[in-house]
């Protein structure tokens, strides 16, 4: 048998459990990875207590997890790029907080032999998210940016890779994450009351464009306000204000190719993956309490 995390309706953290499964059977061109590292995100929570069932419906018993890292246990016909043994990281949607899972061979790279189980089942969602934002907002190294919840899974993303193209970067965060951005190079502002007089002491020369993480209408507000204009502002938050303020929601795009990039930076020593915490499969809804509370430093893991 093998355990995956479920809920049978929406709710709290506490409608999470563990239940016993058969494990699935790859298919032709898909593989089976007995998972070792599962990421946890806020969508993750916002999903389990209903608020995306508009456009993506849960059905129940409804798993979870969009990100993963693991060992290939078992190959499908016409499957030639993975073996058997071979250490794997990549994305399957709604399905990863599991002992294993089944993907498209497609839908994985390699694991970087000195990256811990536990980083790698943290970089194919935020990872990819953070990649992806900066290509849509045409960030470069003439480029002053804000990110706002800089010190969370995708922040802390967004600030490196941004900071890898020459761009100035300025995070929000609490006063306890500002050491750790620094770490990261960003410049760091307490977010809060004064949030834009204090972006603009830090950039006295302004900001050029703007991305959301943290989901509140004040970073939106904020944003708008210090870049000028709603074309180089986006969020990746779910926040029904931003579609009011004309702000876009960019998409995650992913592919093999941008995870073995991202992978590529972490194993040239130029990407770092903060762990706030790793949680056991079985205290699932403790891993969602905890993203929910919005303070995670870095990003929060599944290990079953």
């Amino acid at each position: 048998m093998s355990r995956t995390v479920v809920f049978d309706s929406y709710g709290a953290a506490e409608v999470l459990h563990v239940i016993d499964v058969d494990p699935p059977e790859p298919g032709p061109g898909q593989i089976r990875v007995e998972v070792r590292a599962a990421g946890v995100q806020p969508f993750d929570a916002l999903f389990r207590r209903g608020a995306a069932q508009q456009w993506l419906p849960a059905r129940f018993p409804q798993r979870l997890g969009n990100e993963f890292a693991g060992v290939v246990d078992a190959v499908g016909s016409g499957v030639a790029t993975f073996t058997v043994g071979a250490e794997v990281l990549g994305w399957a949607m709604l399905t990863s907080y599991a002992e294993h899972v089944v993907v498209g061979a497609g839908d994985v790279v390699p694991k970087p032999a000195a990256m811990p189980w536990t980083e790698a089942g943290v970089v194919s969602a935020s990872g990819q998210t953070a990649w992806s934002a900066l290509r849509q907002l045409r960030i470069d190294g003439s480029d002053t940016l804000l990110v706002h919840a800089a010190a969370g899974g995708v922040g802390s993303f967004a600030v490196q890779l941004a900071r890898a193209r020459g761009a100035v970067v300025i995070g929000t965060a609490s006063e306890r994450n500002h050491g750790y951005l620094r770490t990261l190079g960003a410049i760091p502002v307490a977010y809060g009351d004064g949030l834009v007089d204090r972006v603009r002491a830090a950039a006295p020369d302004g900001v050029d464009v703007a991305l959301d993480a943290s989901g509140t209408v004040e970073a939106l507000r904020a944003s708008l306000d210090l870049v000028g204009s709603p074309e180089r502002v986006g969020t990746v938050a779910f926040q029904p204000a931003a579609a009011e303020l004309g702000i876009r929601r960019l998409s995650t795009e992913r592919s093999a190719e941008q995870l073995r990039e991202l992978t590529g930076l972490y194993a040239a020593g130029a990407l770092r993956v903060t762990i706030d915490r790793a949680y056991p499969l079985a205290e699932a809804a403790s891993a969602h309490r905890a993203i929910e509370t919005g303070h995670a430093r870095g990003k929060i893991v599944l290990v079953p």
